[in-house]
């Protein structure tokens, strides 16, 4: 899947406070992995790597995810949080 990394990182923006946290719990994933996955650099303690590939572009460029699942886990949680806020 290709996605521009302005979309990306709005996704990321728009998650709940404790997202990141959630996604890493419920893929069994370090937490930083999550957050590398968005665009974020801690090379520290990086855990797994999450297929992300970075190509750099207009606009933050693209984003190449060979593996959607934490994508997948935060459009979840994005609909889940919109069901209860329109509510």
């Amino acid at each position: 899947m290709v996605i521009t990394f302005e979309e990306l990182r709005h996704i990321k923006d728009t998650l709940p406070h404790g997202s990141m946290e959630r996604i890493a719990q419920e893929l069994h994933l370090d937490v930083d992995t999550v957050r590398n996955y968005f665009g974020a650099e801690h090379f520290e303690n990086p855990g797994k790597i999450a297929d992300v590939h970075f190509e750099k572009g207009l606009g933050g460029g693209v984003v190449r995810l060979e593996d959607t699942a934490i994508l997948d886990s935060a459009m979840r949680i994005l609909q889940e949080h919109s069901s209860v806020s329109l509510s």
